[in-house]
């Protein structure tokens, strides 16, 4: 794991202030006032801890730490850009002091707090998919609407596949699948089919490239009514590229080991596939343990936490008028009610 994110270095024509004043004027964080009251009520003591697992442009953190003045952040993210956009911020908003930024995926929250010698979270942020600076920095290759190379990687620096890679190398049947259970799509076969043609005679390097071949996939029919033809294949690939489930489903379960007694979390996802994944594991702690007829339930077969709001939570319309990708956002959030013992 890299754990010198602290000062990290891009090239010197990279302008960090300007790109993170930019992104912030357009970033709209996404059900931010429900988020901040239900975090802040375990942060108010000296010496709390907030964990933002997903940090981005820092807009969640920046309103937690604000109303949670005793608080420290601890703000981790796969994307060193990212990180840097976000010091900027919190620093601008006198807020430098109380943050430690770490450059990890969300999934390395119990060793991010062990190296920091920290017990766990008091408050734990996880706002899933990808962040607005991500979509509208074009070169990343994220956004169906400006050309770029077909990269998708949250972490450039990382040497993991980019979409270019994936539409070059897997099988058929396997893009298909990426493309039908990450992007509800229902043309993967048809999509899967056509790429596969494309990529005997060249293969997709970039954005443009791609969107034409499912502009020309996709039935006019659909198109007509389902939005844009790319946007549901490039969510998929997206998710496929850096292997954001399974990295979630573990995350989960790390994040919520994690949180202290009293303790918050909050989680924000976009697809069904993840919002599967935050029920299932949400469900498994607030439940309890205990033998289906037993008499009399145990101390140690109670749930570990409640549920702090009912199902989960979804923007009202005015703020999805005001910010589209308010529109498919589900919020689910607990409080651990009983600390267990950690095998030592």
């Amino acid at each position: 794991m890299d754990r010198t994110p602290q000062h990290r270095s891009h090239d010197g024509d990279v302008d960090i202030e300007g790109i993170a004043r930019t992104a912030e004027d357009r970033h709209v964080p996404v059900l931010l006032d429900m988020t901040v009251d239900l975090l802040t009520p375990a942060l108010q003591h000296p010496g709390a801890v907030y964990v933002d697992a997903t940090l981005g442009m820092g807009g969640h953190a920046a309103a937690v730490l604000t109303s949670a003045p005793q608080a420290r952040l601890v703000g981790i993210d796969r994307d060193p850009l990212a990180l840097d956009l976000a010091r900027e911020r919190l620093t601008r908003a006198g807020l430098a002091e109380r943050i430690t930024l770490v450059h990890a995926t969300y999934d390395e929250i119990p060793e991010v707090l062990a190296e920091l010698d920290l017990p766990g979270a008091d408050a734990v942020m996880m706002d899933l998919g990808v962040s607005s600076f991500q979509i509208d920095t074009a070169e990343r290759g994220f956004s169906y609407a400006a050309d770029a190379p077909l990269d998708m990687r949250m972490d450039t620096s990382s040497d993991g596949p980019t979409a270019a890679d994936l539409l070059r190398d897997l099988p058929e049947a396997e893009i298909s699948r990426i493309l039908h259970e990450y992007g509800d799509e229902r043309f993967a076969r048809r999509i899967a089919r056509r790429i596969v043609e494309q990529r005997e005679q060249a293969p997709l390097t970039r954005s443009s490239e791609l969107v034409a071949l499912l502009d020309g996939a996709v039935p006019a029919a659909s198109k007509a009514s389902g939005g844009h033809p790319a946007k549901r294949s490039f969510q998929a690939l997206r998710i496929a590229v850096n292997d954001e489930l399974r990295i979630l489903a573990k995350a989960l379960e790390g994040a919520l080991d994690s949180v202290l007694q009293d303790g918050r979390i909050v989680v924000e996802s976009y697809h069904s596939g993840e919002d599967r994944l935050v029920k299932t594991a949400f469900s498994r702690r607030t439940r309890s343990s205990a033998p289906p007829g037993l008499p009399v339930e145990l101390e140690e077969h109670r749930p570990t936490f409640a549920p702090l709001v009912r199902g989960a939570a979804q923007a009202d319309e005015a703020e999805r008028d005001l910010n589209p990708r308010a529109g498919s956002v589900r919020l689910r959030a607990l409080t651990r009610t009983r600390s267990v013992e950690r095998a030592s």
